[in-house]
């Protein structure tokens, strides 16, 4: 796959997926067993022990999107280890994220005093509780994250698809606006630095695909599914490649780009779908190509 390079405006092209596409017998294959996975795992049993659990404790969209962004900030190392933090971080915000965002004063902020998980610290709370305040004038998260897919366009040559690359990229510069990063800069990923940004792409698919499985939000309209990329991790990375779907050795941006693209051979308008399918066969040890 050959290099990314950069757009006139300094921000990442999308890297091309130049993979010739598989024969009809092959995606035939691909398809039947991915699909029948993803409707296996794609169901809200396992929302209990999951990060995406935390944000299903609430009803309202705002409530929703915060407690999902800080649940998917804290979603590395162990499942508990990440639910307890999740806990513990919402008590100090009084169980009202989104209030807590547009109101906590200074004192308020002090609640966040020594919070601790893994290299995310009471600063970076703190920090991203002041990050997120400022989009609250864009608005919130929804309305950052939609401005910048709408501002990052299809690839050079041509495709309709929204780099999310590039997206995320304009995100990220979005997000810091307003506060110094500071040590905060490495908890907001970015593709343009090679990221597979796991995090933010597991977060738009909880945001964005459709809640009719009860698992994901659909609250967000104004970003395609299509548009969405492959939360690519050791279970999704390791299953992909061993179906053929991923030839890229690193867990990079551009693998995310190359199993992505493969996706949509399968489903062009929800690619991610699959990530269900991939994820639940990592974790079972699934790992058999065909």
């Amino acid at each position: 796959m050959p290099e990314s390079s950069s757009s006139p405006t300094g921000l990442p092209r999308r890297a091309q997926n130049n993979r010739r596409r598989p024969s009809k017998a092959k995606l035939d294959e691909w398809k039947t067993l991915l699909d029948e996975a993803a409707d296996r795992y794609e169901r809200p049993d396992f929302l209990d022990a999951d990060p995406l659990g935390i944000p299903h404790r609430y009803t309202t969209p705002e409530d929703i999107a915060t407690a999902g962004f800080f649940a998917a900030t804290l979603a590395w190392g162990n499942r508990v280890s990440i639910i307890r933090s999740c806990d513990n971080l919402l008590d100090r915000m009084d169980r009202a994220p989104a209030a807590f965002v547009r109101e906590a004063s200074n004192r308020d902020l002090a609640a966040l005093d020594g919070f601790v998980h893994r290299t995310f610290q009471s600063e970076d709370a703190q920090r991203f509780v002041r990050c997120l305040r400022s989009l609250e004038r864009d608005g919130g998260l929804e309305g950052a994250f939609t401005a910048a897919f709408q501002a990052s366009g299809g690839d050079a040559k041509g495709s309709s698809v929204p780099d999310m690359g590039a997206a995320l990229h304009r995100f990220k510069r979005r997000f810091f606006a307003d506060e110094e990063p500071g040590r905060t800069v490495k908890h907001v990923a970015d593709p343009a630095k090679g990221s597979a940004a796991k995090r933010l792409c597991m977060y738009l698919r909880w945001m964005v695909r459709s809640d009719h499985r009860g698992v994901d939000f659909g609250l967000w309209q104004d970003i395609p599914t299509s548009a969405l990329r492959l939360p690519l991790d050791v279970h999704t990375a390791s299953v992909s490649r061993a179906l053929g779907l991923l030839k890229r050795k690193g867990n990079d941006w551009k693998a995310v780009e190359e199993v992505t693209e493969a996706l949509r051979w399968l489903d062009a308008e929800d690619p991610v779908r699959y990530d269900f399918a991939l994820f639940g066969m990592g974790v079972n040890g699934a790992l058999a190509p065909l």
